[in-house]
Protein backbone atom coordinates (compact mmCIF):
# COMPACT_ATOMS: atom_id res chain seq x y z
CA UNK A 1 0.00 0.00 0.00
CA UNK A 2 0.63 4.26 -0.15
CA UNK A 3 2.75 5.06 2.08
CA UNK A 4 1.06 7.44 4.46
CA UNK A 5 1.27 11.35 4.48
CA UNK A 6 0.90 13.44 7.55
CA UNK A 7 -1.70 12.24 10.05
CA UNK A 8 -3.85 10.16 7.33
CA UNK A 9 -3.67 6.50 7.95
CA UNK A 10 -3.46 4.28 4.69
CA UNK A 11 -6.08 1.43 3.85
CA UNK A 12 -6.85 0.85 0.52
CA UNK A 13 -10.67 1.21 0.01
CA UNK A 14 -11.03 -1.79 -2.24
CA UNK A 15 -9.68 -3.95 0.09
CA UNK A 16 -12.31 -2.61 2.76
CA UNK A 17 -14.44 -6.05 1.95
CA UNK A 18 -12.57 -9.56 3.42
CA UNK A 19 -13.15 -12.66 3.81
CA UNK A 20 -11.78 -15.17 7.03
CA UNK A 21 -11.77 -19.16 6.58
CA UNK A 22 -10.06 -21.62 9.19
CA UNK A 23 -9.93 -25.26 10.74
CA UNK A 24 -7.91 -27.31 13.33
CA UNK A 25 -4.73 -28.47 12.87
CA UNK A 26 -2.24 -30.34 14.35
CA UNK A 27 -0.54 -29.14 17.76
CA UNK A 28 1.66 -26.41 15.94
CA UNK A 29 3.81 -23.98 18.28
CA UNK A 30 4.15 -20.70 17.58
CA UNK A 31 7.97 -20.47 17.42
CA UNK A 32 7.79 -23.53 14.95
CA UNK A 33 5.00 -21.21 12.62
CA UNK A 34 7.66 -18.00 12.16
CA UNK A 35 10.07 -20.14 11.09
CA UNK A 36 7.91 -20.74 7.67
CA UNK A 37 5.20 -17.61 7.67
CA UNK A 38 6.11 -15.05 4.94
CA UNK A 39 6.94 -11.35 6.30
CA UNK A 40 5.03 -9.14 7.27
CA UNK A 41 5.38 -11.69 10.48
CA UNK A 42 3.79 -10.80 13.95
CA UNK A 43 3.36 -12.94 17.29
CA UNK A 44 1.71 -12.94 20.65
CA UNK A 45 1.30 -14.69 23.53
CA UNK A 46 -0.49 -13.55 26.49
CA UNK A 47 -3.61 -14.15 28.67
CA UNK A 48 -3.72 -17.76 27.59
CA UNK A 49 -3.68 -17.30 23.90
CA UNK A 50 -0.98 -18.02 21.21
CA UNK A 51 -1.02 -16.35 17.85
CA UNK A 52 1.74 -16.60 14.67
CA UNK A 53 0.64 -14.57 11.40
CA UNK A 54 2.63 -13.99 8.36
CA UNK A 55 1.81 -12.40 4.97
CA UNK A 56 -0.46 -9.29 4.44
CA UNK A 57 -4.29 -9.49 3.56
CA UNK A 58 -4.41 -5.37 4.56
CA UNK A 59 -2.20 -3.09 6.24
CA UNK A 60 -3.07 0.09 7.86
CA UNK A 61 -0.74 2.85 8.64
CA UNK A 62 -0.65 5.96 10.09
CA UNK A 63 1.54 9.20 11.29
CA UNK A 64 1.78 11.92 13.25
CA UNK A 65 -0.45 12.42 16.55
CA UNK A 66 -3.85 11.49 15.85
CA UNK A 67 -2.14 7.85 14.73
CA UNK A 68 -4.81 6.35 17.32
CA UNK A 69 -8.13 7.95 16.17
CA UNK A 70 -6.54 7.21 12.40
CA UNK A 71 -5.34 3.72 13.17
CA UNK A 72 -9.17 3.12 15.28
CA UNK A 73 -11.37 4.55 12.16
CA UNK A 74 -9.46 2.28 9.16
CA UNK A 75 -9.42 -0.48 11.35
CA UNK A 76 -13.28 0.35 11.73
CA UNK A 77 -13.70 1.02 8.12
CA UNK A 78 -11.54 -2.47 7.01
CA UNK A 79 -14.12 -4.71 9.81
CA UNK A 80 -17.23 -3.58 8.60
CA UNK A 81 -17.02 -5.82 5.16
CA UNK A 82 -15.91 -8.85 6.81
CA UNK A 83 -17.16 -12.40 6.21
CA UNK A 84 -16.31 -14.99 8.83
CA UNK A 85 -16.56 -18.65 8.65
CA UNK A 86 -19.43 -19.39 11.81
CA UNK A 87 -17.84 -22.67 12.55
CA UNK A 88 -14.72 -20.54 14.11
CA UNK A 89 -14.41 -20.36 17.16
CA UNK A 90 -13.56 -17.16 19.06
CA UNK A 91 -9.96 -16.94 19.19
CA UNK A 92 -10.01 -17.37 15.58
CA UNK A 93 -11.02 -14.30 14.77
CA UNK A 94 -10.18 -11.91 12.65
CA UNK A 95 -8.11 -9.10 14.32
CA UNK A 96 -5.32 -6.44 13.33
CA UNK A 97 -1.96 -6.86 14.90
CA UNK A 98 0.70 -4.31 15.25
CA UNK A 99 1.80 -1.28 17.48
CA UNK A 100 2.86 1.98 18.07
CA UNK A 101 5.95 4.06 17.96
CA UNK A 102 7.04 5.71 21.15
CA UNK A 103 7.52 9.01 20.18
CA UNK A 104 4.98 10.47 17.34
CA UNK A 105 6.72 12.54 14.66
CA UNK A 106 10.10 10.86 15.67
CA UNK A 107 12.13 11.86 12.60
CA UNK A 108 14.30 8.25 13.17
CA UNK A 109 10.73 6.52 13.04
CA UNK A 110 11.33 4.32 10.01
CA UNK A 111 14.99 4.63 9.81
CA UNK A 112 18.08 2.93 10.68
CA UNK A 113 17.25 -0.05 12.77
CA UNK A 114 13.66 1.18 12.72
CA UNK A 115 13.47 0.74 9.28
CA UNK A 116 10.65 -0.50 7.65
CA UNK A 117 8.67 0.52 11.48
CA UNK A 118 6.72 3.63 10.99
CA UNK A 119 5.07 6.42 13.88
CA UNK A 120 1.68 3.17 13.72
CA UNK A 121 1.44 -0.09 11.70
CA UNK A 122 -1.43 -3.34 11.89
CA UNK A 123 -1.66 -5.99 9.44
CA UNK A 124 -4.32 -8.02 8.80
CA UNK A 125 -2.45 -11.31 8.42
CA UNK A 126 -2.85 -13.45 5.31
CA UNK A 127 -2.35 -16.43 7.65
CA UNK A 128 -2.35 -16.95 11.27
CA UNK A 129 -1.70 -20.21 13.73
CA UNK A 130 -3.59 -19.20 16.97
CA UNK A 131 -4.68 -21.60 20.02
CA UNK A 132 -6.33 -20.66 23.35
CA UNK A 133 -3.44 -22.53 24.80
CA UNK A 134 -1.86 -25.34 26.21
CA UNK A 135 -4.73 -27.54 26.34
CA UNK A 136 -7.17 -25.87 23.35
CA UNK A 137 -6.98 -27.31 19.94
CA UNK A 138 -4.63 -25.18 17.33
CA UNK A 139 -6.65 -23.45 14.72
CA UNK A 140 -4.93 -21.91 11.36
CA UNK A 141 -6.65 -18.83 9.75
CA UNK A 142 -6.54 -17.43 6.29
CA UNK A 143 -7.48 -13.83 5.20
CA UNK A 144 -7.98 -12.19 2.02
CA UNK A 145 -9.56 -8.81 0.65
CA UNK A 146 -10.73 -7.88 -2.71
CA UNK A 147 -13.45 -8.96 -4.57
CA UNK A 148 -12.32 -12.76 -4.61
CA UNK A 149 -12.11 -12.62 -1.20
CA UNK A 150 -13.85 -16.03 -0.94
CA UNK A 151 -12.09 -18.33 -3.04
CA UNK A 152 -8.53 -16.66 -2.07
CA UNK A 153 -8.98 -17.32 1.30
CA UNK A 154 -10.50 -20.95 0.99
CA UNK A 155 -7.50 -21.47 -1.72
CA UNK A 156 -4.67 -19.96 0.67
CA UNK A 157 -6.39 -22.45 3.90
CA UNK A 158 -5.81 -25.31 1.67
CA UNK A 159 -1.93 -24.34 0.37
CA UNK A 160 -1.03 -23.41 4.37
CA UNK A 161 -2.70 -26.70 5.50
CA UNK A 162 -0.03 -28.89 4.23
CA UNK A 163 2.99 -26.39 4.63
CA UNK A 164 2.21 -25.95 8.66
CA UNK A 165 1.16 -29.88 8.75
CA UNK A 166 4.84 -30.51 8.14
CA UNK A 167 5.91 -28.79 11.41
CA UNK A 168 4.24 -30.69 13.93
CA UNK A 169 7.00 -31.66 16.66
CA UNK A 170 9.58 -29.01 15.05
CA UNK A 171 11.74 -27.32 17.72
CA UNK A 172 13.29 -24.24 16.65
CA UNK A 173 15.17 -24.10 19.81
CA UNK A 174 17.85 -26.14 18.02
CA UNK A 175 19.30 -23.40 16.25
CA UNK A 176 21.91 -22.81 18.32
CA UNK A 177 22.83 -18.85 20.04
CA UNK A 178 24.50 -16.29 18.25
CA UNK A 179 27.14 -14.99 20.49
CA UNK A 180 28.21 -11.62 20.90
CA UNK A 181 31.24 -10.52 18.94
CA UNK A 182 31.02 -6.60 20.79
CA UNK A 183 28.76 -4.54 22.54
CA UNK A 184 28.44 -0.77 22.47
CA UNK A 185 26.59 0.97 25.11
CA UNK A 186 24.65 4.40 24.16
CA UNK A 187 25.21 6.38 25.99
CA UNK A 188 28.32 5.12 28.17
CA UNK A 189 28.53 4.80 31.85
CA UNK A 190 30.13 8.21 31.99
CA UNK A 191 26.99 9.97 29.47
CA UNK A 192 24.52 7.73 31.69
CA UNK A 193 25.84 9.55 34.92
CA UNK A 194 25.66 13.08 33.31
CA UNK A 195 22.11 12.32 32.00
CA UNK A 196 21.18 11.16 35.11
CA UNK A 197 22.56 13.72 37.42
CA UNK A 198 20.82 16.50 35.07
CA UNK A 199 17.53 14.91 35.45
CA UNK A 200 17.95 14.49 39.09
CA UNK A 201 18.90 18.36 39.11
CA UNK A 202 15.68 19.19 36.77
CA UNK A 203 13.59 17.05 39.51
CA UNK A 204 14.97 18.86 42.35
CA UNK A 205 14.06 22.30 40.52
CA UNK A 206 10.41 21.22 40.66
CA UNK A 207 9.32 21.49 37.37
CA UNK A 208 9.64 17.52 36.92
CA UNK A 209 8.74 14.39 39.28
CA UNK A 210 9.70 11.98 37.29
CA UNK A 211 11.20 10.74 33.95
CA UNK A 212 12.26 7.48 32.73
CA UNK A 213 15.39 7.14 30.88
CA UNK A 214 16.69 4.52 28.77
CA UNK A 215 20.29 3.20 27.36
CA UNK A 216 20.40 1.26 24.27
CA UNK A 217 23.19 -1.98 24.02
CA UNK A 218 24.15 -2.55 20.34
CA UNK A 219 25.59 -5.99 19.90
CA UNK A 220 27.48 -7.40 16.98
CA UNK A 221 26.82 -10.95 16.36
CA UNK A 222 29.17 -14.00 15.55
CA UNK A 223 26.49 -14.86 13.79
CA UNK A 224 22.84 -14.29 12.36
CA UNK A 225 20.27 -14.18 14.78
CA UNK A 226 17.28 -16.74 14.94
CA UNK A 227 13.95 -15.08 16.48
CA UNK A 228 11.58 -17.90 15.98
CA UNK A 229 14.71 -19.65 18.03
CA UNK A 230 14.27 -16.84 20.70
CA UNK A 231 11.18 -16.61 20.88
CA UNK A 232 10.97 -20.54 22.00
CA UNK A 233 13.32 -20.04 24.51
CA UNK A 234 11.58 -16.73 25.92
CA UNK A 235 8.29 -18.85 25.99
CA UNK A 236 10.00 -20.72 28.70
CA UNK A 237 11.89 -18.73 30.69
CA UNK A 238 9.17 -16.05 30.98
CA UNK A 239 5.50 -18.02 31.01
CA UNK A 240 3.81 -15.40 32.44
CA UNK A 241 5.00 -12.59 30.56
CA UNK A 242 3.41 -11.20 27.34
CA UNK A 243 6.08 -12.31 24.12
CA UNK A 244 5.66 -10.49 20.83
CA UNK A 245 7.50 -10.43 17.09
CA UNK A 246 6.87 -7.76 14.85
CA UNK A 247 8.66 -8.10 11.57
CA UNK A 248 7.26 -5.44 9.16
CA UNK A 249 8.06 -6.31 4.99
CA UNK A 250 11.32 -4.79 5.35
CA UNK A 251 13.75 -4.21 8.09
CA UNK A 252 14.69 -5.56 11.20
CA UNK A 253 12.91 -7.79 13.79
CA UNK A 254 11.34 -6.33 17.20
CA UNK A 255 11.00 -8.99 19.64
CA UNK A 256 10.45 -9.25 23.52
CA UNK A 257 8.97 -10.76 26.37
CA UNK A 258 7.41 -8.09 28.41
CA UNK A 259 5.88 -8.44 32.17
CA UNK A 260 3.90 -5.63 31.75
CA UNK A 261 0.10 -5.25 30.46
CA UNK A 262 -0.75 -1.53 28.59
CA UNK A 263 -4.41 -1.97 28.82
CA UNK A 264 -6.58 -5.23 27.97
CA UNK A 265 -10.25 -4.39 27.30
CA UNK A 266 -12.77 -7.47 27.16
CA UNK A 267 -16.32 -6.51 27.43
CA UNK A 268 -16.59 -3.53 29.86
CA UNK A 269 -14.05 -4.44 31.80
CA UNK A 270 -10.80 -3.50 31.11
CA UNK A 271 -7.73 -4.55 33.04
CA UNK A 272 -4.25 -2.68 33.55
CA UNK A 273 -1.45 -2.52 36.29
CA UNK A 274 1.01 -0.53 38.07
CA UNK A 275 4.48 -2.36 37.52
CA UNK A 276 7.54 -0.12 39.11
CA UNK A 277 10.51 -0.72 41.16
CA UNK A 278 12.62 -3.24 40.90
CA UNK A 279 15.59 -5.38 42.43
CA UNK A 280 17.54 -8.95 41.50
CA UNK A 281 16.63 -12.37 42.21
CA UNK A 282 18.34 -14.27 44.85
CA UNK A 283 20.56 -17.28 44.47
CA UNK A 284 18.81 -18.87 47.36
CA UNK A 285 15.09 -18.79 48.50
CA UNK A 286 16.09 -16.87 51.28
CA UNK A 287 18.04 -14.47 49.73
CA UNK A 288 15.06 -13.82 47.13
CA UNK A 289 12.73 -13.59 49.96
CA UNK A 290 14.76 -11.02 51.99
CA UNK A 291 15.30 -8.90 48.43
CA UNK A 292 11.32 -9.07 47.85
CA UNK A 293 11.00 -7.86 51.68
CA UNK A 294 13.20 -5.26 50.70
CA UNK A 295 11.89 -4.22 47.51
CA UNK A 296 8.74 -3.82 49.51
CA UNK A 297 10.10 -1.10 52.58
CA UNK A 298 12.42 0.75 49.91
CA UNK A 299 10.82 4.24 50.25
CA UNK A 300 12.43 5.04 46.48
CA UNK A 301 10.72 2.08 45.14
CA UNK A 302 7.59 2.89 46.91
CA UNK A 303 7.63 6.23 45.70
CA UNK A 304 8.41 5.50 42.08
CA UNK A 305 5.58 2.91 42.26
CA UNK A 306 2.67 5.04 43.56
CA UNK A 307 3.60 7.77 41.05
CA UNK A 308 2.52 5.25 38.72
CA UNK A 309 0.07 3.65 40.22
CA UNK A 310 -1.90 6.87 41.27
CA UNK A 311 -1.98 8.67 37.50
CA UNK A 312 -3.11 5.26 35.94
CA UNK A 313 -5.95 5.36 37.91
CA UNK A 314 -6.77 9.07 36.65
CA UNK A 315 -5.89 8.09 33.26
CA UNK A 316 -8.90 5.53 33.31
CA UNK A 317 -11.35 7.60 35.20
CA UNK A 318 -12.66 9.67 32.69
CA UNK A 319 -14.01 6.72 30.89
CA UNK A 320 -14.78 4.43 33.99
CA UNK A 321 -18.07 4.44 35.84
CA UNK A 322 -15.78 2.06 38.59
CA UNK A 323 -11.82 1.74 39.14
CA UNK A 324 -10.44 -0.68 41.72
CA UNK A 325 -6.70 -1.64 42.68
CA UNK A 326 -5.72 -4.72 44.10
CA UNK A 327 -3.19 -5.36 46.88
CA UNK A 328 0.58 -4.42 46.19
CA UNK A 329 2.74 -7.35 46.26
CA UNK A 330 5.94 -8.59 44.56
CA UNK A 331 6.27 -10.27 40.74
CA UNK A 332 9.11 -12.83 40.33
CA UNK A 333 10.47 -13.45 36.91
CA UNK A 334 13.47 -15.19 35.68
CA UNK A 335 16.15 -12.33 36.61
CA UNK A 336 14.47 -9.25 37.97
CA UNK A 337 11.66 -8.67 40.99
CA UNK A 338 8.78 -5.77 40.32
CA UNK A 339 6.54 -4.43 42.50
CA UNK A 340 3.27 -4.04 41.05
CA UNK A 341 -0.60 -3.69 41.64
CA UNK A 342 -3.26 -4.85 39.37
CA UNK A 343 -6.06 -2.16 38.72
CA UNK A 344 -9.23 -2.70 37.32
CA UNK A 345 -12.02 -0.70 35.35
CA UNK A 346 -15.84 -0.96 34.34
CA UNK A 347 -16.24 1.52 31.38
CA UNK A 348 -19.48 3.94 31.66
CA UNK A 349 -19.55 3.83 27.97
CA UNK A 350 -18.55 1.62 24.79
CA UNK A 351 -15.05 2.70 24.32
CA UNK A 352 -12.96 1.37 21.59
CA UNK A 353 -9.50 0.12 23.07
CA UNK A 354 -7.50 2.22 21.34
CA UNK A 355 -9.13 5.17 23.17
CA UNK A 356 -7.88 3.52 26.18
CA UNK A 357 -4.33 2.82 25.04
CA UNK A 358 -3.82 6.70 23.85
CA UNK A 359 -4.83 7.71 27.23
CA UNK A 360 -2.52 5.60 28.89
CA UNK A 361 0.31 5.86 26.69
CA UNK A 362 3.38 6.77 28.01
CA UNK A 363 2.47 5.22 31.40
CA UNK A 364 4.53 7.18 33.96
CA UNK A 365 6.81 3.51 34.14
CA UNK A 366 7.97 4.30 30.65
CA UNK A 367 7.30 8.18 30.37
CA UNK A 368 6.84 9.99 33.25
CA UNK A 369 5.56 13.19 35.25
CA UNK A 370 3.93 15.53 34.04
CA UNK A 371 3.90 13.61 30.82
CA UNK A 372 4.55 16.11 28.45
CA UNK A 373 7.64 17.67 30.60
CA UNK A 374 8.86 14.18 30.82
CA UNK A 375 8.44 13.43 27.29
CA UNK A 376 10.36 16.74 26.51
CA UNK A 377 13.30 15.37 28.76
CA UNK A 378 13.65 12.11 27.47
CA UNK A 379 13.63 13.59 23.79
CA UNK A 380 16.20 16.21 24.85
CA UNK A 381 18.55 13.51 26.84
CA UNK A 382 18.88 10.16 25.25
CA UNK A 383 20.89 10.01 22.46
CA UNK A 384 19.17 7.42 20.40
CA UNK A 385 15.35 6.82 18.92
CA UNK A 386 13.22 4.69 21.18
CA UNK A 387 11.29 3.76 18.28
CA UNK A 388 9.50 1.34 19.25
CA UNK A 389 11.03 0.38 22.21
CA UNK A 390 8.34 0.71 25.70
CA UNK A 391 5.53 1.64 23.38
CA UNK A 392 2.27 -0.27 23.10
CA UNK A 393 2.65 -3.64 20.38
CA UNK A 394 -0.73 -5.85 20.64
CA UNK A 395 -3.90 -6.37 18.89
CA UNK A 396 -7.80 -5.24 18.50
CA UNK A 397 -10.72 -6.68 16.85
CA UNK A 398 -13.62 -5.04 15.56
CA UNK A 399 -15.95 -5.06 18.30
CA UNK A 400 -13.10 -2.94 19.31
CA UNK A 401 -11.96 -5.43 22.26
CA UNK A 402 -8.08 -6.07 22.36
CA UNK A 403 -4.96 -6.14 24.45
CA UNK A 404 -1.81 -4.33 24.49
CA UNK A 405 1.24 -4.62 26.02
CA UNK A 406 4.41 -2.54 26.90
CA UNK A 407 7.28 -3.54 24.63
CA UNK A 408 9.83 -3.77 27.34
CA UNK A 409 12.45 -6.30 27.42
CA UNK A 410 13.05 -6.24 24.19
CA UNK A 411 15.50 -5.92 21.11
CA UNK A 412 15.39 -5.17 17.73
CA UNK A 413 17.73 -7.50 15.08
CA UNK A 414 18.74 -7.88 11.79
CA UNK A 415 21.09 -9.82 10.25
CA UNK A 416 24.38 -10.20 12.95
CA UNK A 417 22.95 -6.98 14.51
CA UNK A 418 21.05 -6.56 17.84
CA UNK A 419 20.05 -3.45 19.63
CA UNK A 420 18.55 -4.19 22.93
CA UNK A 421 16.65 -1.21 24.82
CA UNK A 422 16.30 -0.85 28.79
CA UNK A 423 15.21 2.26 30.97
CA UNK A 424 14.68 3.22 34.42
CA UNK A 425 12.43 5.67 36.58
CA UNK A 426 14.65 8.59 37.86
CA UNK A 427 13.29 10.70 40.93
CA UNK A 428 14.39 13.09 43.25
CA UNK A 429 16.77 10.73 45.32
CA UNK A 430 17.99 8.88 42.02
CA UNK A 431 21.61 7.45 42.40
CA UNK A 432 23.36 7.04 38.93
CA UNK A 433 25.56 3.86 39.94
CA UNK A 434 22.18 1.99 41.40
CA UNK A 435 20.55 2.77 38.18
CA UNK A 436 23.44 1.74 36.13
CA UNK A 437 23.02 -1.62 37.72
CA UNK A 438 19.50 -1.77 36.99
CA UNK A 439 19.23 -1.48 33.64
CA UNK A 440 22.12 -4.29 33.10
CA UNK A 441 19.67 -6.16 35.11
CA UNK A 442 17.57 -5.74 32.51
CA UNK A 443 19.04 -6.32 29.75
CA UNK A 444 19.58 -9.76 31.23
CA UNK A 445 16.82 -11.34 29.19
CA UNK A 446 17.38 -10.66 25.90
CA UNK A 447 21.56 -11.03 26.48
CA UNK A 448 20.37 -14.58 27.75
CA UNK A 449 18.90 -15.44 23.85
CA UNK A 450 22.60 -13.59 22.35
CA UNK A 451 25.04 -15.49 24.19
Amino acid sequence: MDSPRGDEATVDPAETTFATRGRSVGDVSVPAALSVLPRPLVAWTGDDERVAAGGSAATITARGQARFERIQGAGEALFAGRTVDGELPHVARPRLFGGFAFHADDKENGQSRWRGFPDAQFVLPAVQVVSGGPAEPTWLVANATGANADALATERLGRWTDRVSELDGYDPTATPKPGIARRTYTPDEAGWRRQIEAAVERIAGGSLRKVVLAQALTAELESDFSVPAAYARLAETYPDCFKFVVAPEDGGQFFGATPERLVTRDGRTVRTEALAGSTGRGDTPAEDEWLARELLGDEKNAHEHEIVAETIREQLEPFASSVSTGDRSVRRLATVQHLETPITAELADDEHVLSLVEALHPTPAVGGLPPSTALDTIRETEPFARGWYAAPVGWFDAAGYGSFAVALRSAVAEGDTATLFAGVGIVEDSDPDAEWDEVQLKYRPMLDELE
